[in-house]
């Protein structure tokens, strides 16, 4: 892991900071050599509830070095959900800072030492480096040691915790900063680097040999400052992000070349298209916490109508994809939708003390069920949707995006989302949700329909609302799927 860190240079730019790469492998060593004498050693877990910054990779590389496992926790994450995941990880300890975003985090650090014997607490400043000690800690960590987790959702409310070694995170980040040339560039940090996009784009920069430029709270505004003043080359992010760091009034972005995006909220043709008429390229991605992000992406080098799709070709030749019947398991041909299995270095070997989720996780052949719904294009894959918001209307499995995508062709629809209810006798029914930028009715809605969709695909109701359900993950803005659900359900009780 510390190759990442090898050579002279900036290796972060922050607010207030500029943390060189041997100030920061220096500060990481001391670090090692603090927790050290704290009592760590190789398979511990160390808990990290603290802001982007120096600190969250001085953290990073110093686990890595005496081989103990990180759990990153969000800092949007109150004291209860933290408590699951600690209760999940196991950790001998928790780093964490004071205060941050009206967050006292010293107190939930005390409240949690309280509950967790013998947890180790260490505090630390806001985005700067932590104190180490004088001495050397042992390099106990290597290749094949757990050094970050990524959490995912749990069906129980329980997070799942998905861990990758230290080598497949720097064979990923050289991968991945190859792929989308970010060789001696710049890469702006605006997600966090508890998420998996964040970190991976970070480590990218890194293995790249250029600078992770950190923005710890996001805002359109710092965002498209720090690409101007810093000379920014490449940005990861949502497509809701890259719509209002286009958007700010005078900025150049001239430096941006290179960009992907996870779409959240159905805009990607929208910001490709603003993005290429700059000259910034920006392509569909795919990744997820199990086999980290930037899995794949489509070729930056691209035609526009091409890069827009989500999912691309995996990164590396040793990431393997198929697809298959989500009943049968049998992998299906070129260009029938189904669920996207994957192999390769970059999958998790299992999830932290869930054997029951590891098991139902992969086939009997070793590859990992990702739950999504995709394409195979032979090469690449086409990403259509999750698995359990596809819709199987009348016996065809119908990804709910096409819906929604000619949906907006309506001058009225400014956005479209479309769930699955089951009634019974009946299976599953299409329910669209609209947000309106001029006056249209429902029966208009679903005749605009009738016109360019198969007589299966036909939303049973097309709802106007004001906004859709969305909460603010690690990897941006996400519509909840399954809140629309339960409007959609309420909605075919209650007809009026």
């Amino acid at each position: 892991m510390f190759s990442l860190l090898a050579g002279e240079g900036t290796a972060l730019v922050g607010p207030g900071q500029r943390i060189s790469r041997s100030e920061l492998r220096a500060a990481s060593s001391a670090l090692a050599a603090r927790l050290h004498a704290l009592g760590f050693q190789r398979g511990d877990r160390l808990a990290l509830w603290l802001p982007d910054g120096a600190g969250w990779l001085q953290c990073l590389f110093a686990a890595a070095q005496l081989g103990v496992l990180v759990v990153p926790i969000s800092t949007r994450f109150t004291t209860a959900e933290a408590r699951r995941v600690l209760g999940v990880a196991q950790p001998r300890g928790l780093v964490l800072t004071p205060h941050f975003l009206k967050m006292d985090y010293a107190a939930a650090g005390r409240e949690l030492a309280a509950e967790i014997p013998g947890l180790i607490i260490v505090e630390a400043p806001p985005h700067a480096l932590l104190d180490g000690v004088v001495g050397e800690a042992p390099v106990m960590g290597g290749a094949q040691d757990l050094v970050c987790t990524f959490s995912t959702s749990g069906t129980t409310g329980v997070p799942k915790l998905a861990p990758h070694t230290q080598d497949s995170i720097l064979r990923h980040a050289r991968n991945v900063a190859a792929y989308f040339d970010m060789q001696g560039g710049a890469a702006l940090g605006a997600l966090p680097l508890y998420g998996v996009l964040g970190f991976m784009q970070a480590m990218a920069a890194l293995a790249a040999g250029g600078t992770l430029v950190s923005v710890p709270v996001y805002d359109p505004i710092a965002c498209a400052r720090a690409i101007d003043d810093e000379g920014v080359t490449h940005f990861f992010g949502s497509d809701q992000m890259f719509d209002a760091v286009l958007a700010v009034p005078g900025a150049s972005l001239a430096s941006w070349r290179i960009g992907g995006y996870a779409e959240f909220v159905g805009w990607a043709a929208r910001v490709a298209t603003a993005a290429d008429a700059r000259g910034i390229r920006l392509v569909g991605l795919y990744g997820s916490s199990e086999g980290f992000s930037l899995l794949a992406g489509r070729d930056w080098r691209a035609p526009l109508a091409e890069r827009i799709p989500a999912g691309g070709t995996p990164v590396s030749a040793h990431i393997e994809h198929r697809v298959c019947d989500p009943e049968s398991g049998a992998v299906l041909p070129k260009g029938q939708p189904g669920e996207l299995q994957l192999r390769g270095y970059n999958m998790l070997p299992h999830y932290v003390n869930n054997e029951a989720a590891t098991e139902a996780a992969f086939t009997p052949d070793g590859w990992f069920r990702s739950g999504d719904l995709a394409v195979d294009e032979g090469s690449s894959f086409l990403y259509l949707a999750r698995l359990k918001d596809s819709l199987r209307l009348r016996g065809y499995l119908v990804d709910p995006g096409e819906i929604e995508a000619h949906l907006a062709t309506h001058p009225a629809v400014a956005q479209a989302q479309v769930v699955g209810v089951t009634l019974p006798g009946r299976g599953d029914v299409a329910v669209a949700f609209v947000i309106l930028r001029a006056d249209a009715d429902e029966a208009g809605l679903q005749a605009h329909c009738r016109a360019g969709l198969a007589a299966y695909k036909l939303p049973l109701r097309v709802l106007p609302v004001a906004e859709f359900p969305s909460n603010n993950g690690p990897n941006g803005v996400k519509i909840l799927k399954n809140k629309l659900r339960d409007m959609a359900e309420a909605a075919l009780k209650d007809p009026a």
